[in-house]
């Protein structure tokens, strides 16, 4: 079992909680829901500290995959311990607050995969995994279910606004980059010419969906249209399907598909998008099926999104809350 400080959503006690509350086995649960708790207090006074001594963050330390986000993601899911589920969001609120010279709170200190003379500066995220989509939709589910700290909605706001700046295009026809560097931010334009790979992890629907996700829960009904049409022109724009490399809920067209399809829920434009997505799913999967057998890359996520596409219902286990596409 993973260190406590290497402990995350998707490893150690926290993913075998989340597995067992997925699947309703609920027997050991009040055991590892104390260790999470623990664990996840544990991280906080860390972030905490690092935030006192002025110095940049770690993106494990706030994301939803190896960070606070997925820890809150789990007490969220679990709905019995608000008090650490708060304190997490306090904290989140707390990343919003920018440093400085201007740089937002969560600027990490490396680059999106390691350190390098690219990345000497650090970096901003904006993807749904690694980045600040992933705080912004957790801080919005909460919000919506009543669980409500001081800053919570500001905090919401920030991002978003954060996000807006460096939205790129014409919208509808807008996307935004996958990171941005300490030059992008220094000149307010990023060097990258178009959209990349239109990914759950870190494309334009991830991004998308948790601004929709945000408007729902301030009402804010201008920006949810707004991501929803760009979520639209994304999901129907060749150039960027064409992108998709593979079948994968992260990187593939099982996330863009199950994205989409928990997006169309509150816009019909979107839901018709799906026939043609499910059908570019179909066929990627006949020509390269994957070859790991995980939820993330491998073929138990491709089939989890395929089997919800396919009866338009709902996941019963709520498998999805994992990757904050959830309501």
């Amino acid at each position: 079992m993973a260190h406590p400080e290497e402990a995350s959503l998707f490893e150690g006690a926290p993913a075998i909680a989340f597995t067992l509350a997925a699947t309703g086995q609920r027997r050991a649960l009040a055991v590892l829901d104390e260790h999470v708790e623990k664990i996840t207090r544990s991280r906080l006074e860390t972030a905490h500290q690092r935030m006192a001594r002025g110095e940049l963050a770690d993106k494990r330390e706030f994301d939803l995959i190896g960070g606070l986000t997925g820890l809150g993601v789990y007490l969220l899911h679990r709905s019995t311990t608000d008090d650490a589920l708060c304190e997490a969001l306090r904290y989140l609120v707390c990343l919003t607050q920018p440093h400085p010279d201007g740089q937002p709170g969560w600027w990490a200190a490396h680059g999106p995969t390691g350190s390098g003379p690219a990345w000497r500066d650090g970096h901003g995220n904006l993807g749904m995994a690694h980045g600040i989509a992933g705080p912004l939709t957790l801080l919005s589910l909460a919000l919506r279910r009543g669980l409500v700290v001081s800053g919570q909605a500001a905090a919401i706001d920030r991002i978003c606004q954060w996000l807006d700046r460096w939205r790129c295009g014409v919208p509808p026809k807008a996307w935004w980059p996958e990171v941005i560097g300490h030059a992008d931010h220094a000149r307010g334009a990023v060097h990258q010419p178009g959209p990349a790979r239109p990914s759950w992890c870190y494309g334009t629907p991830g991004i998308a969906r948790a601004q929709q996700v945000a408007g729902l829960a301030l009402g804010d009904r201008p920006r949810q249209r707004l991501a929803e049409n760009i979520l639209a022109w994304c999901l129907t724009d060749e150039q960027q399907l064409a992108q998709l490399s593979d079948v994968s809920l992260c990187r593939g067209w099982a996330g863009v598909v199950h994205t989409a399809w928990r997006a169309s829920r509150h816009n019909d434009q979107l839901a018709a998008t799906l026939p043609r997505l499910r059908g570019g799913l179909n066929a990627h999967l006949a020509r390269q099926p994957p070859s790991e057998c995980g939820p993330l890359t491998g073929a138990t996520g491709v089939m989890l999104a395929q089997r919800v596409a396919r009866t338009n219902t709902p996941p019963i286990t709520q498998w999805d809350t994992c990757l904050l596409l959830n309501d």
